[in-house]
């Protein structure tokens, strides 16, 4: 049984044992309640002290609140409490000058992808395709190797755009990061999801000067928006299952997903509830969103981030069926097994052109993009070349 099975079925359980203390045996004891008070005011005698009933009533309540908070307690410990506790690096001037150095080939990528290309998708071919090869062009421009993952949908050939950096002493373990290429039918996908591409392409040149431990993959996947979206039409999932197939060992799987929207607008940030009474109001954060299955990589890629810049950062490991969680390519490798985690300015939550035809390259804020973008390069090269 999964951590996410387990959770879900204690919550339900506790749930169902409300619903029950409610719906039968507090109703019963109002009842009596209510039966006593009329005898009291017609005068007609009473029983003395509570009965068996009313104690059994009063124990079965008083053990499912206990539960419940059980259950809050060990939520809050096991999905909220994940950030890293350690000082944060101060920013000196080379720094601030590499971050600007950073933005500017960022926002570069992005303003190729969603101004000059625009609408990419299966009903665009044109224009995937157009990305495609920028994507393979800015690789090999780095001196990386880059295969294609071909795969057909509805008659139309697809590819997943593949860059791998060999591991030096532990190749078979593979740290995957991933981005989708493709943009909603009818949108420019600027933050949603160029900024996802633009930080995947950058993070090859980055990667291939350190030489880390363990294999890094980097991936463009085609194919995660809508009508393909959590299908096995997606890239994502063609490319999960074929590293299943294959026996691959992929050690953690990051997922870049609408990564460069920030803002410190009071009362920007939404959440799904209820986490909106654990994190800020204020939607400046990157977010670090794992399955329970994932806790640990969700811990640990904070602990790199946090340790690599100063850019606010949040975290949870939770369930997938709270909206929004399994909202990108991780979804496809949680499905094989794979611990993954997804990269995200929390999109519908906080970015108000997410998904329409304004998602252009003037709404993504780019030096807090650079920043937020050093971070998840510095932790990567970390997860690759650490334990």
């Amino acid at each position: 049984m999964t951590p996410e099975v387990a959770f879900t079925a204690a919550f339900v359980l506790f749930v169902l044992a409300a619903w029950a203390m409610v719906r039968y045996p507090l109703r019963l004891l109002a009842f009596r309640l209510l039966r006593t008070w009329r005898r009291s005011r017609d005068g007609a005698p009473q029983r003395k002290g509570p009965t068996r009933i009313d104690a059994l009533l009063a124990v079965l309540g008083l053990l499912v609140v206990a539960g419940l908070g059980a259950l809050s307690v060990v939520g809050y410990a096991t999905m909220i409490d994940v950030k890293a506790r350690v000082d944060r690096p101060a920013m000196d001037a080379a720094a601030r000058a590499r971050i600007e150095s950073l933005g500017a080939r960022l926002m570069g990528h992005v303003r190729v992808l969603a101004g000059e290309i625009g609408e990419r998708n299966l009903f665009r071919p044109r224009g995937l395709n157009a990305a495609a090869e920028y994507i393979r062009r800015v690789w090999t421009a780095q001196g990386v190797s880059v295969t294609e993952e071909a795969f057909e949908v509805d008659g139309q050939r697809c590819v997943n755009v593949v860059a791998e950096l060999r591991g030096s002493s532990r190749p078979a373990e593979i740290v995957l990061v991933g981005a989708h290429y493709d943009s909603l039918i009818g949108t420019p996908g600027a933050n949603d999801n160029a900024t996802g591409v633009a930080v995947l392409l950058e993070m090859g040149a980055a990667l291939k000067r350190r030489v880390p431990a363990r294999t890094v993959r980097l991936v463009a996947f085609v194919n995660e928006e809508p009508p393909y979206f959590k299908s096995e039409a997606m890239g994502s999932r063609v490319h999960a299952r074929n590293a299943r197939r294959r026996g691959e060992n992929v050690v953690a799987m990051i997922s870049l997903e609408t990564v460069g929207y920030y803002t410190d607008a009071p009362g920007s940030q939404r959440y799904p509830f209820p986490f909106g009474a654990f994190y800020p109001s204020t939607g400046n954060f990157l977010g670090v969103v794992g399955n329970l299955s994932s806790r640990w990589l969700v811990v640990d890629f904070l602990h790199h981030f946090v340790v690599a810049t100063d850019f606010p950062v949040e975290g949870t490991a939770t369930v997938p069926w709270i909206p929004g969680v399994d909202w990108s390519d991780h979804w496809s490798f949680w499905k094989e097994g794979y611990p993954a985690v997804m990269l995200t300015d929390t999109a519908p939550y906080r970015y108000p052109h997410y998904h329409s035809p304004d998602d252009l390259p003037d709404q993504v804020n780019a030096r807090e993009f650079a920043r937020a973008a050093r971070g998840i390069i510095g932790a990567v090269g970390r997860l690759a070349g650490g334990p």
